[in-house]
């Protein structure tokens, strides 16, 4: 099976998309040879380059909310990427396609309309541009049965889950409080903002650090803007609690050991947070990215209307967020009711549902030479 994945852009679709893709690699059902299409400088090439996998990029730009000043220039690059695409399919010739991450799939897709084409929402609410390529969609894995309402009645929808790095997984609590130097003596609070870090959720953290830190470990994703300020912060800390405080610009492979330790995470709303929180079971205050229409807001959503989470608005988080942080600390009932809400959510083996759907799909038409064609 030729498998040409197309996501880029920020991980709540690039890290499913590479799960699906170690999936597939793991079921050895068929020969697997896979491309992988993203955007140029897109956080994705690192990721990619780790898994061994072939890599390509393409031009790309949205257009929805786009000032009338910089339209002209992202419709051109749109085009640009529609002739890469075009180049790509030609050169590589794919059984089937994954698409996920926003308008870098748009100009894929309308180059591929001959080729079988799965494509994977990962937000409850999807954007624009994974409406706009529904059309263009065999099949639309969705996370949640709720994404099923922005589509038309008759999209061929299937609900998989969020898929989930095998890796993350493999990490129990005792190894991860081991790996990260915490101890078990007191509880552990994961913060970050997401795959970009997010400056007011550092913010609001290092104003109340100290007072957490009387009571709780916490871990910081801090992202590598805020990196210099959240290291000030640390060196000013009393001596006695600075190793209480765990400060990362990011954390790849560890990611999973940081998840697992956690008792309760603070962070933005992204896709991410509805698969992997889940995984683990993990209570979450949800901070919504304010400036990205609406679509974390509806995950948290989600996840706090079946208590899960709770919702915190970013401009009531600088006076608020120390008080929620205590008052979940201080009910252990509620994190325990809230942990459990979170684990129910979590669908059984998403990555492979997913996968199964793309070999499904290449069967569809004959593997031979020549054109691809539906049907």
């Amino acid at each position: 099976m030729r498998l040409l994945i197309c996501a880029g852009g920020t991980g709540g679709g690039v890290y499913p998309a590479a799960a699906v893709l170690q999936a597939a690699s793991a079921s050895k059902t068929l020969p697997l040879e896979t491309l992988w299409v993203g955007g140029q400088g897109g956080m994705e090439a690192d990721l990619v380059a780790r898994l061994g996998v072939a890599y390509q990029s393409i031009p790309a730009a949205g257009v929805h909310g786009v000032s009338l000043l910089r339209l002209p220039g992202n419709l051109w690059k749109l085009f640009q990427g529609w002739l890469a695409s075009r180049r790509i399919l030609r050169e590589f010739k794919p059984d089937v396609l994954l698409l996920t991450g926003g308008y870098l799939a748009v100009p894929m897709a309308i180059a591929a309309r001959r080729v079988p084409t799965l494509l994977y929402v990962p937000d409850i609410e999807p954007g624009l541009a994974l409406k706009t390529l529904a059309r263009f969609a065999d099949r639309i894995a969705v996370t949640a049965e709720d994404s099923r309402a922005f589509f038309q009645p008759s999209a061929p929808i299937v609900e998989t889950g969020y898929p989930t790095r095998p890796e993350l997984a493999a990490w129990e609590r005792a190894a991860a409080l081991r790996h990260l130097g915490l101890s078990d003596d007191s509880p552990v609070l994961l913060v970050f903002g997401g795959s970009k870090g997010a400056r007011t959720i550092n913010r609001a953290l290092l104003s109340i650090l100290e007072d957490l830190l009387a009571r709780v470990q916490v871990v910081h994703i801090s992202g590598s803007l805020d990196w210099e300020e959240v290291q000030a912060a640390r060196q000013n800390l009393p001596a006695h609690l600075q190793p209480r405080y765990h400060a990362f610009p990011y954390l790849h492979e560890d990611m999973g050991a940081a998840l697992a330790s956690a008792d309760l995470v603070v962070s933005r709303a992204g896709a991410s947070s509805l698969g992997e929180y889940p995984l683990f079971g993990l209570p979450a205050i949800l901070v919504p990215y304010p400036y990205a229409w609406r679509y974390q807001k509806v995950n948290a959503e989600y996840l706090a209307s079946r208590g899960a989470a709770l919702l915190l608005r970013d401009e009531h988080m600088p006076q608020q967020l120390h008080a929620l942080i205590t008052q979940l600390l201080d009910d252990p009932q509620k994190l325990q009711a809230m942990r459990a809400a979170m684990r129910s959510l979590a669908l059984p083996n998403p990555a492979q549902k997913i996968s199964s759907l793309l070999s499904e799909l290449a069967g569809e038409k004959p593997i031979s030479g020549g054109e691809h064609g539906r049907s």
